[in-house]
């Protein structure tokens, strides 16, 4: 069962601030934006590397694995940080696992004999390792074009723009790498995904810590990947899950976070939302992606809160509980909705839950969480029993 701890820490990158001694936007900047524009362009290179040539389980499993690693190792900088892993690694990462044994041994699927695996092997997925390295390098350094004008009398910029590049230009070990740096249109896509860092949750509400869609959408990711394990998934349906709670609110760019108060306070809005959220998609993000990557998130963006399998090229709605009684085979790309919905919903009561407890708690959070945890309550979805989940955090 996911612990309540692992929950927690998770959220806790939401007050991990980057480049806090520089001048920087007042949000956007937080690790777990990162860490999920990070793993946006991890997708996109590994795409560009081409279906095959890289395991994509093992790839969104690193960057779960770095992702806690860094939470652990909280705001050091990245010099010291380097510096540190060069000359103690391998004690460095015993630490980490060591701290972080208790919150993550009763995930199911091998998560903690992975993670030690993939900290201590280096030939283990040694090029998801190199594509993670160039996602996060890209990631950097979509941050550091966004300070740089407003920086350049801070003491050692230059410095620090030139060990942002040379580690950019170091990453260039495998084909994907020069094929996204010379596709343009790749590069405006992520770029536009980067909007997403500035937007804000629940956008109508005083709330402490402020997180962006960009931020949830790897929570929601995290979570849809951990209960998808619960599970236990096929390898496709882990996959699956976790891309499709990661992209869950891509439509949000283009239309930003409509508040679910608005969506249900005329009847039939929410279609209409979502008809202009398809045009705008087919407008403006399908023609920056390949065809390839078009079609995925097709998958992934509409109806993207319905359990689906796919039979002879043709998606099938199902539920969730279906797909573990039937359909939890590579053979069938099952994808958990409806887990991806409940994690959504999750991520939401744990963005309430956290706000009343620093003492910021509005009516509309107020509302929010009583109102979540009500839906929840006692409730399981495919095995995974939500009414625990909500009831960790229960005030």
């Amino acid at each position: 069962m996911i612990r309540k701890s692992l929950i927690s820490l998770i959220h806790v990158a939401a007050s991990i601030q980057r480049w806090n001694d520089h001048i920087r936007p007042w949000n956007g900047f937080s690790e777990l934006d990162k860490q999920a524009h990070k793993m946006v362009y991890a997708y996109v290179l590994a795409k560009c590397e081409g279906d095959g040539n890289y395991d994509a389980l093992k790839l969104l499993e690193g960057g779960i694995f770095e992702f806690l690693h860094r939470i652990v190792l909280t705001d050091i900088k990245p010099p010291v940080y380097h510096s540190l892993m060069k000359e103690k690694g391998r004690q460095i990462n015993e630490w980490v696992l060591n701290q972080l044994e208790g919150q993550i041994e009763g995930l199911k699927g091998d998560f903690y004999g992975k993670m030690r695996r993939y900290l201590s092997d280096p030939e283990y997925a040694k090029k998801e390792k190199q594509i993670l390295r160039a996602a996060h390098y890209y990631a950097t350094h979509w941050e550091f074009e966004v300070i740089y004008p407003q920086n350049l009398k801070t003491y050692d910029i230059e410095q620090v723009k030139l060990e942002v590049e040379k580690g950019l230009d170091a990453c260039n070990t495998f084909s994907g790498f020069s094929k996204f740096a010379t596709n343009h249109d790749l590069q405006k896509f992520l770029s536009l995904i980067g909007k997403l860092r500035y937007q804000q949750r629940w956008s109508r509400a005083v709330r402490m810590p402020q997180t962006s869609v960009m931020g949830h959408m790897l929570i929601v990711a995290i979570l849809s990947y951990m209960t998808a394990l619960e599970c236990n998934a096929c390898a496709k349906r882990l996959v699956n899950n976790f891309f499709g709670g990661l992209f869950h609110d891509i439509p949000e760019v283009l239309t930003r976070d409509i508040v679910s108060p608005v969506k249900t306070s005329v009847k039939g809005l929410d279609d209409i939302i979502k008809e202009i959220e398809d045009e705008q998609m087919h407008k403006v993000i399908y023609p920056l992606v390949t065809p390839e990557i078009k079609k995925e998130i097709e998958f992934y963006t509409v109806d993207e809160f319905k359990s689906k399998i796919t039979i002879d090229s043709a998606i099938v709605q199902v539920s969730s509980d279906e797909i573990n009684e039937k359909y939890n085979s590579d053979e069938f790309l099952p994808i958990d909705g409806e887990l991806i919905r409940a994690c959504d919903h999750l991520s939401a009561y744990m963005e309430a839950y956290m706000s009343i407890k620093y003492g910021v708690g509005s009516e509309q959070i107020q509302s929010g969480y009583h109102n979540l945890f009500q839906q929840y309550e006692n409730r399981q979805i495919a095995s995974v029993d939500f009414g625990q989940l909500f009831d960790y955090f229960r005030i």
